[in-house]
């Protein structure tokens, strides 16, 4: 579950001063301004994955200082990446400087005096960020002292698997059961120390276990990318990674299904979603299928059966139900 601390029951002429006591009680300690507190609102959350955190962020402007004295009084020894998920902001830290906008990570290092900023013009700010501590990277930290306070484009490489992965993390981390949860904080680990290292040009530093797990990761982006193509299978992914479809299968042996089912069942999913959209009521069932690849009508019909207990054309007769209760309410 989420930790979320709010200023929504807050006076609003307390609600900056309160959050700053938050923030430098509980989190670290940090001089907060704001050029308009009277307007100030802030939420934050924090995820527990084990060995990592996950937190959110949904505020107004304002800036945020860390000098040596307050590292003194207080330090987690953490390194801080952030998917900036709207807004804009500018960080300062250890003879670097950046600005990033909505899609664009970037790191910090709690241990060292830090400048943020965000500008007043630019709106609400929100954010998704993984707090990892010192050790738990496998790169040392003068390598990662070249790419603190630099913008990393979210949108490429590995840097865009990492979004997508801490984008669902903040969607769907607080359905997830403790067990899942650790097993998250692990993918979290190796996928930031890949994104890293690659930023870094220095993938051969990495272990090959966060090695293959990075692999494995953008496999599983590759085919969610592509599961409309009806020529998806285990050798067009193989291909693509440039490794052997007997490689790729090794690398699938320790997760909960193969390539074959992840294919198969991801694009159940997307069909399921199709069906159910209001949106999409006119189009045929057999669009749908072939939209995500399945190979014709029998077999699509065959497997939604399989796999939810009804024909594709009685679960949009079901999940059409509810909608006309509604109306006729």
């Amino acid at each position: 579950m989420w930790s979320v601390v709010s200023t929504g029951e807050i006076p609003a002429g307390d609600r900056f001063d309160w959050y700053s006591d938050i923030v430098s009680s509980e989190v670290m300690p940090a001089r907060l301004s704001c050029e308009r507190p009277a307007d100030f609102r802030g939420e934050a959350a924090v995820l527990d994955l084990g060995e990592v955190r996950a937190s959110r962020f949904s505020l107004s402007p304002l800036r945020s200082r860390r000098t040596a004295a307050m590292i003194r009084r207080g330090d987690p020894e953490e390194y801080q990446l952030a998917l900036l998920r709207k807004g804009a902001t500018s960080l300062s830290q250890h003879r670097s400087e950046c600005t990033i906008g909505a899609g664009d990570l970037m790191l910090w290092d709690t241990s060292r005096p830090s400048d943020n900023q965000m500008p007043a013009t630019g709106g609400e700010v929100r954010a998704t960020i993984l707090m990892l501590p010192h050790d738990v990277l496998p790169l040392r930290s003068q390598r990662l002292d070249q790419i603190l306070a630099r913008r990393i484009r979210g949108d490429r490489g590995l840097a865009a698997i990492l979004a997508s992965f801490m984008t669902s993390l903040e969607e769907h981390g607080a359905e997830c059961t403790p067990e899942e949860l650790r097993r998250l904080s692990s993918v979290a680990v190796d996928l930031a120390a890949a994104c890293l290292a690659q930023q870094l040009a220095a993938e051969d530093l990495l272990p090959s276990e966060v090695r293959t797990q990075a692999l494995v990761q953008r496999i599983l982006a590759f085919i969610d990318h592509n599961l409309g193509d009806p020529e998806l299978n285990p050798a067009a992914v193989a291909a693509h990674h440039h490794i052997s479809v007997r490689t790729l299968h090794q690398l699938f042996r320790g997760q909960e299904e193969s390539v074959h089912a992840r294919i198969r069942r991801r694009r159940l999913e997307r069909c399921r979603a199709d069906l159910a959209d209001p949106a999409l009521r006119g189009r045929p069932v057999g669009a749908i299928a072939t939209r995500w690849g399945f190979s014709g009508p029998e077999v699509f019909s065959r497997s939604f059966r399989e796999a939810y207990g009804v024909s594709p054309t009685e679960f949009r007769v079901l999940s059409v139900m509810p909608l006309r209760r509604e109306r006729s309410a």
